[in-house]
């Protein structure tokens, strides 16, 4: 099989790309390092099976030729920041619909009938059943929401106009090695700069699960041997969850800081588009015969330290 990954640098898409290549699949990386890292991905370079292409999923034409000759399109190239919509209302539409429409296009060309996109959680907005399950009605509360909900249409209607077959994954926010960005990454960044105290977003009362990216990844994965309908769409989370101010207390713990004095700003959101809640039900998946090896404490303890090990990436955003 030959796959081809765009956001194939970044934190999940290098992570993805290793697992393939050990499975013996030819791996083409598309990425124009925006967020992707050189550090994520300079071990396969030799490696015959590894091709990296530096370009943006936006530029269709270079996207269309480097496609050529694969067999299905790992899609998780994407604009990661949530909060970003509110500052440039142009970006997750440029990013996250169109670059979406453009790797469509580039499979419709090349004749390639098999995608896996990065979804996200955050498509269900503030949903009223918690844990929550893939078919409610998704009302949005983000631009990034919105957009990631705009592209898993475009992707069924592609599905149905040209035969090809789809597996949505809406994610919990993933951790693990190779974090760039996200919750973890932000309080180490401040108490980096500051170990006497740590501002929080929101009230710490907000409630997060958490996938290991190595548990994600085997999920997608299985998923994809598994499903067999035109379009699959799936949650990928953990049966767990924990609130904010007590993922705080475990990153001080683990980076051996005592007595942090914890501030607060805003009420049962850090920002607008924030969800208070996010707990997906994880039944789908799991009836394929899938669990996570790791808890969600097990996960931020592991992600914290990889940072601490990798500190020079908190000084890179």
């Amino acid at each position: 099989m030959k796959a081809f990954i765009t956001g194939g640098a970044g934190f999940i898409g290098s992570n993805l790309a290793d697992r393939l290549l050990e499975t013996g699949t030819e791996v083409t990386v598309y990425d124009n390092f925006s967020t992707g890292q050189d550090k994520f991905i300079r071990h396969n370079i030799n490696n015959p099976k590894y091709t990296l292409i530096s370009a943006d999923v936006l530029d269709k034409n270079t996207l269309i030729s480097a496609m050529s000759g694969n067999d299905v399109v790992f899609h998780f190239q994407a604009n990661a920041d949530v909060r970003g919509g509110i500052h440039n209302t142009r970006i997750d539409v440029e990013q996250n619909i169109t670059g979406t429409h453009n790797v469509l296009e580039a499979m419709r060309v090349n004749n390639i009938k098999k995608i896996a996109f990065a979804s996200s959680a955050v498509v269900y907005g503030e949903p009223e059943i918690i844990p929550t399950p893939e078919n409610i009605p998704l009302i949005q509360t983000s631009l990034y929401g919105a957009s990631k909900i705009s592209a898993e249409s475009l992707i069924q209607a592609y599905c149905e106009y040209f035969d090809m077959k789809s597996y949505i994954f809406r994610f919990v926010s993933f951790m693990g090695p190779r974090y760039t960005h996200g919750v973890i990454f932000d309080f180490m960044k401040k108490l980096k700069e500051d170990p006497t105290k740590l501002h929080i977003l929101g009230d710490g009362k907000q409630r997060k699960s958490y996938l290991h990216v190595s548990d994600g990844i085997s999920a997608i994965l299985l998923a994809m041997k598994k499903s067999d309908k035109k379009t699959n769409i799936l949650n990928l989370g953990n049966s767990e969850w924990i609130n904010v101010t007590d993922l705080a207390y475990i990153v001080c713990e683990n980076l051996g800081l005592k007595k942090v004095k914890f501030s607060f700003a805003g009420g049962i959101r850090g920002w607008k588009g924030d969800t208070p809640f996010v707990h997906l039900d994880i039944s789908k998946i799991s009836a394929l015969g899938w669990k996570p090896d790791y808890s969600v404490k097990d996960t931020i303890i592991d992600t914290v330290k990889y940072l601490s090990e990798n500190d020079d990436l908190l000084g890179a955003r």
